[in-house]
């Protein structure tokens, strides 16, 4: 088994195949979808042989040694995106923190029109729902193509948790679809976060 054990110098990034599941169990770094296994970090891969008294005679694929080990969204993981950009079928984030912790890397996000509230997903405007600069919690779907982690904002404790207004102040959330200006009163349409319980 002398070929599993050598550490490979082959640098992989965020989304990059490792390898599929019937052959490799995902390590530190790794995670499966659609029975493939993918790199959820920046870093080498590595090979691991199945322990001897094992029954699965896979070994083990994972990422390591890469020294800017931020935080690393995943799916189920709770995240604050800042939006960069609306269209009217997805609003695309970069990922600032995964959880409490910051993220070392850049990770870009997208919410997708169907994924930003779950009442009526087909009347879903991306318009008046975010808007470039507003800080929105997520939670990860998946990772999606290109790199980009699918988020949703579907739950009431998901959307915006931070606006500014035109007027350069930080907006007050009024109601889960509206924010208000506390400098000019004006009232902009967005998917308000509940805050608290």
């Amino acid at each position: 088994m002398k070929e599993g054990e050598e550490e490979t110098t082959e640098f992989v990034t965020p989304g990059e195949v490792l390898g599929i599941f019937s052959d490799f169990r995902p390590g530190r770094g790794a995670y499966v979808f659609n029975n493939t296994v993918y790199a959820s970090l920046s870093g080498f891969r590595r090979t691991i042989p199945p322990p001897t008294d094992s029954s699965d005679l896979r070994s083990t694929v994972e990422v390591t040694g890469h020294k800017a080990h931020g935080a690393v969204p995943a799916p189920g993981s709770i995240v604050i995106a800042r939006v960069t950009k609306v269209m009217s079928k997805m609003a695309s984030a970069d990922i600032m923190c995964v959880g409490p912790k910051s993220v070392k890397e850049k990770f870009t996000g997208i919410i997708r029109q169907q994924d930003v509230r779950a009442m009526e997903i087909d009347k879903v405007d991306m318009h008046l729902s975010f808007r470039p600069g507003d800080v929105v919690k997520a939670l990860v779907l998946s990772l999606g193509d290109a790199r980009a982690y699918h988020l949703s904002t579907a739950k009431n404790e998901l959307g915006v948790v931070s606006a500014e207004s035109t007027a350069g102040a930080v907006m007050v959330p009024i109601s889960w679809t509206e924010m208000q200006c506390p400098l000019t009163g004006q009232i902009q349409q967005r998917k308000v976060a509940k805050v608290g319980g």
